[in-house]
């Protein structure tokens, strides 16, 4: 965001009135406070530009050097550009000039006001005392700061949450009604941005209805599914879009499975065809044997580099579909908000993936909340995804904030740290979305002058940490950073919309924070058998409210979606949703994400099924028992796998090579345990339930540890024995895990 765009649009009329009585402080200070840092010459005037959009060059110096010997502001430079920001006391002392001055007081009440009736609560003058190690809790300057940065489009954002909050599944509605109204209203205007490929939206939405033709012409109807195994490129979108316009559902298989993981994502629906790119035809021929293929099954095959011929018994997709009617199937018009558009496969806490339904609802749900409520996207913006689409974060928060507005998506094959920086240049993006781990690639790699040489000024994502937060906003010169969380299967998310620092923001929905004995895995019950609330500033486990079936999607696996449920927790008849995380609450309706909790840890932006991997462990024949859990390393972003193992044999005849082998052929590779620690027993609850609260804590100390523990470092192929040496250099973050 340039200050181009913030005066006078983004300013209180009132305070813009003392531009013309040459009175630049007030101005200066809101801007910076509230926008953040900017460059000098986003500051000053531009004989190109009117002067009601920037300061006067002099006057802006006169000013700026008044502020700077107050130590209200700070100039410096980077990358030979001069900057300013506002300093500690010049927020403090745009506090006070808030209280002074009448319009500005007023304003803030105003917004305070309309989200407490929102919210249900007061907040003025109220404080959280944090019960947490770091003590964080959210100011009230932060607070007011951040709703002065909505201030100028509350209206409209409001009217965005209230179309989500008014969408009602049992209405007809297709998201594929949007890339029509797209194609219409922006049909010039570039959609998809690939490598050294453009479509306009007019080109993109006719090639979607090419494919939806064509699925309709070989006889597939509303409700069948279709396997589709391909990577990050146009076609893997396309196949989306035609899916939203005839509600057939597209299986998006997570292209990383292997083995027993990948058959039983092909497996657990009845599917009427499959679409195998060239890329990934190699994993799929391992495992066809195992699908029990008829041929009455179709297997359809896209070309991606041609550099293989069209295996027999597939058809060639593009040749199918090159020749059909490029105008809108009329079967649109059946498709109701609850019906799937794709499912996407989720760990959930236990077992093998499940497969969760993106639903219509949802999609146009997050269209207006990520591309209206939180990004306010713009013709103009381009966000770039490197970011898979078989996961929600791609598809609900970069493809549906793209889709609000008409704006373009840059998509990448894979995210490449190295290359991140170059694409997003090369497509003249305005915004990415990202997990945690993303942006820690990002700033691992060597500081360059290029770092802010980009058109990047907001992001969007999940899992940023704290403690690398502010630094990545200033190195790269981020200004607005779009934290939520949320889950794949879930309606009703957390979002940081005031761009403050360290959170997930605040959340419309009903929730609570529930008390939880993390020994045995349960939450805490009262005397009447009732879950307990936490208190202010105390981390608990996350419920949401189910109001209807839009709350919580479900699995295809009933079972699955019923263990995700608790009946009457509270004593009132209400089903809530257990999200199996642990959420704090840090103040003014903020909250921060503290933990994931049960059977599942994250790690590389996946989320890890434990027992999934007991499994794979138990079946070599050198071990007896395992268990496995997640474990921080210093440097990273979530939790690296750890097995505690009981073997037939001590772990110096242990056959390190052959488990592996056993592992690299059954696991992604961001499931594989880093570490394996050799143990005599393991211990259980009366219930028999494993105790592994002791064993997370200990992690991977050898200080506090007797039983030998072998690692696998980064770019190894074998396990070694954890000695002093390399457990001093993991703590140093040394590795790059």
């Amino acid at each position: 965001m340039t200050l181009a765009s913030t005066i006078p649009d983004k300013i209180p009329r009132r305070l813009l009135r003392e531009l013309k009585k040459e009175k630049y402080d007030n101005i200066l200070l809101f801007a910076l406070g509230v926008y953040g840092s900017h460059k000098m010459k986003e500051l000053v005037n531009d004989p190109d530009i009117s002067l009601e959009n920037r300061l006067d060059k002099d006057l802006f110096q006169k000013w700026a050097s008044e502020l700077k010997n107050s130590n209200l502001i700070k100039e410096y430079n980077f990358d030979n550009e001069i900057y300013y920001k506002i300093t500690k006391e010049g927020e403090d002392e745009f506090m006070k000039r808030i209280e002074n001055t009448v319009y500005l007081r007023l304003l803030r009440d105003r917004l305070i006001a309309n989200f407490d009736a929102l919210l249900g609560g007061s907040i003025i003058n109220k404080k959280i005392v944090s019960r947490s190690a770091s003590g964080y809790t959210l100011s009230y300057k932060d607070f007011v700061l951040g709703l002065f940065s909505i201030s100028w489009r509350l209206t409209e954002m409001f009217n965005e949450g209230n179309k989500a909050n008014d969408l009602n599944p049992d209405k007809k509605m297709s998201f594929g009604n949007i890339l029509d109204y797209n194609a219409k209203h922006y049909g010039n205007r570039p959609a998809l941005l690939y490598e050294d490929i453009k479509y306009t939206y007019k080109e993109l939405n006719e090639l979607m209805n090419r494919y939806a033709n064509f699925f309709l012409s070989i006889g597939l109807k509303k409700g069948d599914v279709i396997n589709v195994l391909l990577e990050n490129r146009p076609e893997l979108m396309i196949i989306i879009g035609a899916m939203s316009k005839i509600g057939t559902i597209a299986s998006l298989i997570n292209t990383r499975q292997r083995s027993a993981s990948l058959i039983h994502s092909l497996k657990v629906n009845s599917v009427k065809a499959y679409i195998i790119g060239e890329e990934l035809y190699p994993i799929f021929r391992n495992v066809m044997t195992d699908l029990e293929l008829t041929r009455a099954d179709r297997l359809y095959f896209l070309a991606d580099k041609s550099e293989m011929e069209i295996p027999e018994g597939f058809i060639n997709l593009k040749e199918e579909v090159k020749d059909q009617a490029t105008s809108t199937p009329s079967a649109i018009k059946e498709i109701k908000g609850m019906d799937p558009y794709a499912y996407i496969f989720t760990s959930g806490t236990t077992g093998l993936p499940k497969a969760a339904p993106m639903r219509h609802v949802h999609m146009i749900g997050s269209i207006y909340a990520w591309g209206g409520m939180a990004l306010n996207m713009q013709p103009e913006d381009i966000i770039y995804i490197t970011l898979p689409l078989f996961h929600s974060n791609a598809m609900h928060i970069g493809l549906a904030s793209a889709l609000f507005n008409g704006s373009a998506v840059a998509l990448a094959r894979k995210f490449s740290a190295t290359n991140f920086w170059n694409d997003v240049r090369k497509h003249k993006a305005t915004c990415f979305n990202y997990i945690g781990e993303l942006c820690r690639y990002l700033l691992n790699q060597a500081p360059s002058i290029e770092d802010r040489n980009h058109n990047v000024y907001k992001i969007c994502g999940n899992g940023l940490r704290p403690e690398i937060w502010k630094e990545f906003k200033e190195r790269f010169g981020i200004r607005g950073v779009y934290e939520h969380y949320g889950a794949t299967e879930i309606r009703g998310m957390f979002c940081n919309y005031f761009n403050i620092d360290c959170t997930i923001g605040i959340n419309f929905a009903t929730y609570a924070l529930v008390k939880y004995d993390i020994d045995v895995n349960e939450p805490y019950r009262d005397e009447n058998g009732f879950f307990q609330k936490v208190e202010e500033g105390e981390a608990g486990l996350l419920l949401m409210k189910i109001f209807d079936q839009t709350t919580f999607a479900g699995y295809t696996d009933k079972n699955a979606t019923l263990k995700k449920i608790f009946k009457n927790p509270f004593g009132n008849g209400e089903s809530w949703l257990n999200t199996g995380d642990m959420i704090r609450n840090i103040g003014y309706y903020h909250s921060q994400f503290v933990d994931r909790l049960g059977d599942t840890f994250r790690w590389k932006g996946e989320n890890v099924s434990t027992s999934e991997v007991e499994d794979i462990l138990s079946s070599f024949k050198q071990i007896e028992h395992s268990s496995v859990y997640g474990v921080e390393i210093p440097g990273t972003n979530g939790r690296a796998g750890m097995a505690s193992i009981i073997t037939t044999r001590d772990c110096e005849n242990f056959d390190f090579e052959g488990f592996l082998s056993v592992l690299t052929t059954n696991l992604p590779s961001y499931a594989i345990p880093k570490f394996i620690r050799f143990i005599c027993e393991l211990s259980t609850t009366s219930t028999f339930k494993i105790k592994k609260s002791k064993m997370k804590e200990e992690g991977f100390d050898i200080k506090k540890i007797a039983d030998p523990i072998y690692v696998i470092l980064p770019d190894r192929k074998e396990y070694t024995l954890l000695a002093e040496e390399i457990y001093k250099n993991i703590e140093l973050c040394k590795y790059r895990f």
